[in-house]
């Protein structure tokens, strides 16, 4: 049986800022997302990774996604990718972004990239350069599935995984209605397998760590089942691992912040009126609380 996460578990995790600080002191984030069909999950991952404490956030994109970004976040810095000429980030980004992931605490891809074909030949290359841990969400996991054992970071660094039931079926051969049969049971064993952090998402969202860990999240409803909610958790959850907590830390308090911050949203906007963006002012509220 999981063990249920709770609130004074993710108290302990979240780390505090302190007066002697700077922007160093909390992490670098690189965000590879975004694509031209799909602008708005890189925005909701860069300033979920913003709102979640990181120090830097700095997202790779394609042109068309930054100059949307740049308007909303003047805090997120940015690297310019070359396209494909499909829309996607292109094999010619390969070196900006190996220069950008020497310097960075965490690397997350996923949100809205797309499946271009360079892409695909390109992600392993940049987790496998990786010296930091690595966040990998929606089309990154598309893009890996079907291709053997998952690419690692050097050094033995972490993987987080953060998919819906199709992705984890889509990494296991299965479809996503074989995987609520059994979702503890796949989610554990995949994490032990693979030797990775697995969020595997949905209603009581469940967090396998390499070692044999499995734990159920308590927060979150059905206001969350909106395009967008899990671009914000990957960023949320990037933005944690770059502060430095270990991977299965930053995948628990990523999970249950993301469903506290939304259960307060559905009480002030309700679960059917209320958006994905909106959890970022009830999040704040919800820190707040805590003298975070």
């Amino acid at each position: 049986m999981p063990r249920e996460l709770r609130a004074e578990i993710v108290w302990q995790l979240l780390p505090r800022r302190l007066p002697d600080t700077h922007k160093g002191s909390y992490g670098r984030l690189l965000c590879l997302a975004g694509s031209r069909a799909y602008r708005g999950a890189a925005a909701l991952a860069a300033e979920g990774a913003l709102r979640a404490g990181a120090g830097l956030v700095q997202l790779a994109s394609v042109e068309e996604v930054l100059a949307g970004v740049w308007a909303r976040l003047p805090e997120c810095t940015l690297l310019p990718c070359r396209e494909d000429g499909e829309g996607h980030i292109g094999l010619a980004s390969k070196e900006p972004l190996l220069e950008a992931l020497g310097q960075a605490t965490c690397f997350l891809a996923g949100p809205g990239l797309g499946k271009g074909e360079e892409l695909g030949r390109l992600l392993p290359q940049l987790i496998g350069a990786a010296r930091c841990p690595v966040v990998l969400d929606a089309d990154a996991l598309n893009l890996l599935a079907g291709h053997g054992p998952l690419p690692h970071p050097a050094g033995g660094q972490p993987l987080i995984l953060t998919p819906h039931p199709g992705e984890m079926g889509r990494l296991c051969g299965l479809n996503a209605a074989q995987v609520n049969v059994d979702r503890e049971g796949i989610a554990r064993d995949f994490a032990l397998d693979q030797n990775c952090v697995v969020v595997l998402k949905g209603h009581r969202t469940l967090i396998a760590g390499p070692e044999g860990s499995l734990w159920q999240n308590t927060t979150g409803n059905p206001g969350l089942s909106r395009g967008g909610s899990g671009d914000i958790l990957a960023g949320m959850t990037g933005a944690l691992a770059a502060q430095g907590l270990p991977a299965l830390h930053a995948a628990l308090a990523a999970v249950w912040l993301h469903g506290a911050a939304a259960d307060r949203c559905a009480a002030r906007r309700s679960q059917l009126a209320m958006l994905p963006q909106d959890i970022f002012e009830d999040l704040g509220a919800l820190l707040a609380q805590q003298g975070l």
